[in-house]
């Protein structure tokens, strides 16, 4: 799971900072530049990586940005079915775990989509994590608000079918 020189760098650009651990690219823009990251569960020092995906396209992120800055982390939680993310946490969590190295013993990531461990954090990682094709009610929720608010940005990576 490395990218390669030129992903690292561009990634770097678009988030405007080094990325801290490995990673790769798994949803691209239609421009081909990189959206979201699948990050390895470990950081090279072992410190637990929690968010399995990163969202990196910066138009997204501030798209989302709004959403969240509207209140939309507590109007998702109150609207998606509760079993459904509880669902969706479990299956990322399970997902990230099985990444870890064979044997691993040390400190290890936790929780569900984005390390949380019940309810919704972060509105851009479940949509990052729903991008790349998984069932997160709350990623779907914040696409739906998304082209209703008329805030998806032309550039936005369409969404993997697993």
């Amino acid at each position: 799971m490395t990218a390669s020189a030129d992903e690292r760098a561009r990634v770097a650009e678009l988030l405007g900072r080094t990325p801290m651990g490995d990673f790769e690219v798994v949803v691209r823009s239609p421009s081909g530049d990189p959206a979201v990251l699948r990050n390895a569960p470990l950081l090279p020092d072992g410190t637990p990586m929690p968010t399995r995906y990163w969202l990196c396209d910066p138009a997204l992120r501030a798209a989302i940005g709004t959403l969240e800055s509207e209140g939309g982390v507590r109007e998702a939680e109150t609207a998606v079915d509760r079993d459904a993310l509880v669902t969706a946490h479990a299956a990322y969590a399970a997902e990230r775990d099985r990444a870890l190295p064979p044997g691993h013993t040390g400190p290890a990531p936790f929780g569900g989509v984005g390390g949380t461990r019940e309810g919704v954090k972060c509105l851009h990682a479940h949509y990052a994590n729903w991008l790349t094709g998984a069932d997160d009610p709350v990623g779907e929720w914040v696409h739906v608000r998304l082209v209703e608010r008329e805030l998806l940005p032309a550039s936005a990576p369409s969404r993997i079918e697993r």
